[in-house]
């Protein structure tokens, strides 16, 4: 695969982002750019005609339980292990 170098205006881009870059800022950015763009221009070159598109590699569809209404703990059960009740509700040291 023949890959061409990419270059991006560094300065330019900065400047639209109001980021004060030095000229070995600039430089160290652009070789990075350049980089990683042209390693991303590779990928776009590889053949993927037979290749059937992904989301997730693990082939699980749903995880999810049904959702069913099961009974839950009686208000006498709630508060048996509560350090403190008060008309039915659970009492705690106040916060504020």
């Amino acid at each position: 695969m023949q890959s061409k170098k990419i270059t991006i205006d560094v300065s330019h881009t900065a400047k639209l982002a109001n980021l004060p870059l030095t000229i070995a800022e600039e430089n160290l950015f652009s070789n990075q750019l350049s980089s990683v763009l042209t390693y991303v221009q590779q990928l776009a070159e590889v053949e993927t005609k037979d290749i059937e598109p992904t989301a997730q590699v693990t082939g699980l569809v749903n995880v999810f339980r049904e959702d069913i209404i099961t009974p839950g703990l009686s208000q006498e059960e709630a508060l048996k292990n509560a350090p403190g009740e008060y008309k039915g509700f659970f009492k705690v040291k106040s916060i504020f």
